[in-house]
């Protein structure tokens, strides 16, 4: 699996990537009531702009990602001075607001997201076969703090269509998965997507568990 997305970047075969800020992130984003200041962990980022619209209102996002050649076109997408270094296995760069590490999510641990309050997941939950996805919840509830929130976009795929990546993730799968750490919410399921029947989800997601003090 991880070779075939290191593949997908070094053949540039990134039909998934958005040349501009997801619209379900800004319309629900505001609606989670989320601190100016609070640092956003983003899995699997890819260089999505989204990263950009979320520095842009004002929150530090840090972004991981296992193919070099992604952070490498974020950065040489982006404007001002790109800062490099290294820490905890990871090869990190810097960019105004956001730091992207090279590396494996599963690599990155509670040491490293102290700062993390918020996080969002547009393209990781999908982009995971389902043995993974169970795995991938887990490690997520353990970086993100008590009463932290976030928004994930989940797929489905046209019936009959079990291709992937990106998999399809039903609505059950989706709070059978992160119910057991978190407040699970649906917020708006969108309209299959012309040639594909792709469909969209959006959640909004509440750490479980005490509030820190």
């Amino acid at each position: 699996m991880a070779n075939e997305w290191l593949e997908r970047w070094r053949e540039g075969r990134i039909g998934f990537h958005r040349d501009r800020p997801h619209p379900l992130l800004v319309r629900h984003w505001p609606d989670l009531g989320i601190r100016a200041g609070t640092k956003v962990l983003v899995p699997l980022c890819g260089k999505s702009l989204d990263m950009r619209w979320l520095a842009r209102h004002d929150h530090p996002v840090l972004g991981i990602e296992l193919a070099s050649h992604a952070i490498e076109a974020f950065v040489a997408e982006g404007v001002g001075e790109v800062t490099r270094y290294r820490q905890a296995g990871f090869d990190i760069c810097r960019q105004g607001n956001v730091e992207l590490w090279c590396g494996d999510f599963f690599h990155f641990h509670i040491e490293q997201a102290a700062e993390i309050g918020a996080f969002y997941d547009r393209a990781a939950l999908i982009a995971l076969p389902p043995a993974t996805r169970q795995r991938y919840a887990f490690h997520l509830a353990q970086l993100i703090p008590p009463g932290s929130r976030g928004l994930l976009i989940s797929l489905t795929r046209a019936p009959g269509d079990i291709g992937g990546p990106p998999f399809s993730v039903s609505a059950g799968e989706v709070r059978e998965l992160f119910n057991p750490n978190f407040r699970v919410t649906h917020l708006e399921a969108g309209e299959p997507e012309a040639g594909s029947g792709f469909r969209e989800s959006v959640w909004a997601l509440e750490r479980r568990g005490p509030l820190m003090t």
